[in-house]
């Protein structure tokens, strides 16, 4: 046997046992390393506001207290006015059920010459009624489970609630603790990527964020003047869905808009799709440049493809960290990727913008300078020009 094969072999156990250890460790820790992960990005989008506030002599743990209270409360505010819309809806829904019925009960009966009423209908229905309380007692069974959801789902936030808050408030100390254990040249590389990723990720989200606003405002505006129902949880379904779901997020955020006005009749309806698609264009070309100007703007492929990305790797969590994690990714690929000099091809645009028209054909300095050439160059007593030297590496 040679020597070196039982080291070999130990060294094979040794590295086969530690990545099943790894393996197993972060199947376990999945959860943990999914809030954690959320929590570090919220912490980075945080940041920005929180030095601004220490610099204005605040300190950090009041200052990130504040910025979290703050967003907490948007988010509380966004996710009841939507709720309230959505009831008030079901509600309007079912109010108009029974003038619907009878409407559909004179259709039937004019078109096919048959007599029903709306009481055979009615006794049909509540002789339906024992499977619909079958379906009754067997939600009220699962309420144990929905309960320990919610149990669960409110731990979550907590934790992540936590870990936001110490990452954002001691992150000057933490930045100090890692790089305390790396040399200095990888310090200042840290340190780097660092930044980068807290202007990308922070000016992306707070340039969405302005722009959800401008975009609320001029649909709420629009839908005062059209006296559309529920018109500020509209407002605010649109400009949070169009800036913060990529793509698809405009026509599911301009669908359900379209869809209320439909209950106001069908000019209200034609009206709301119309500035939705012109208020669109005017955000892509004219808006979104000027804001996003400062920070990064994501093609929209990209953006979208970010998205899908991380719903297929991270679940919904991937949703909501994707378009971060493609900024910063953008940013650094930007700072540390060499770039060089693109070619001229007939494939690419050209990248040089003639500065001066050509000259006109009857332009004397043309001609001169076309004599002075041809002379040169076709001339039988001009010397020829000596023999070209090689190039030089």
């Amino acid at each position: 046997m040679p020597q070196w094969l039982p080291r070999a072999m130990l060294l094979a156990m040794w590295i086969i046992t530690t990545f099943g250890v790894a393996l197993w460790l972060f199947v376990r820790l999945q959860n943990l390393i999914m809030l954690l992960l959320i929590s570090l990005f919220l912490a980075l989008a945080l940041e920005p506001a929180v030095n601004w506030l220490h610099r204005h002599r605040w300190p950090r743990g009041p200052a990130t207290g504040a910025v979290m209270l703050l967003v907490m409360g948007l988010a509380v505010a966004f996710f009841s006015l939507l709720g309230s819309m959505l009831l008030g809806q079901v509600l309007a829904f079912a109010a108009e059920v029974p003038s619907m019925i009878r409407a559909a009960l004179r259709w039937f009966n004019s078109t096919f010459d048959t007599s029903y009423s709306p009481t055979t209908l009615l006794n049909e229905v509540s002789s339906a009624s024992g499977v619909v309380e079958q379906y009754a007692s067997r939600i009220a069974d699962n309420v144990w489970g929905a309960g320990t959801t919610v149990m669960v789902l409110l731990f979550n936030g907590l934790a992540i609630a936590l870990f936001t808050f110490y990452l954002c408030a001691d992150g000057p100390r933490f930045r100090r603790v890692i790089c305390s254990v790396l040399p200095p040249r990888t310090q200042r590389e840290t340190l780097r990527a660092w930044e980068i990723a807290i202007e990308k990720t922070g000016g992306y989200l707070y340039s969405r964020a302005l722009l959800a606003i401008v975009c609320a405002g001029a649909h709420y505006a629009m839908f005062i003047v059209l006296d559309i129902p529920f018109a500020f949880a509209l407002a605010l379904w649109v400009g949070v869905l169009s800036q913060f779901i990529p793509t698809v997020g405009t026509y599911i955020g301009g669908a359900v808009p379209v869809l209320v006005a439909l209950l106001v009749g069908i000019g209200p309806a034609v009206w709301v799709l119309l500035f939705v698609i012109v208020y669109q264009q005017f955000e892509n070309y004219l808006l979104q440049p000027r804001i996003t100007a400062k920070t990064l703007d994501m093609h929209p492929a990209v953006a979208f493809g970010s998205v899908l990305a991380g719903v297929a790797i991270l679940g919904a969590p991937g949703a909501l960290l994707a378009l971060p994690m493609g900024a910063s990714l953008q940013a650094f690929l930007g700072t540390y990727i060499r770039r060089y000099e693109v070619e001229e091809h007939h494939l690419l645009p050209s990248a040089r913008a003639s500065a001066e028209p050509a000259p006109e054909p009857d332009d004397p300095g043309t001609h001169g300078a076309e004599a002075g050439e041809g002379g040169r160059a076709g001339g039988d007593d001009a010397p020829g020009p000596g023999p070209t030297p090689p190039p030089r590496d």
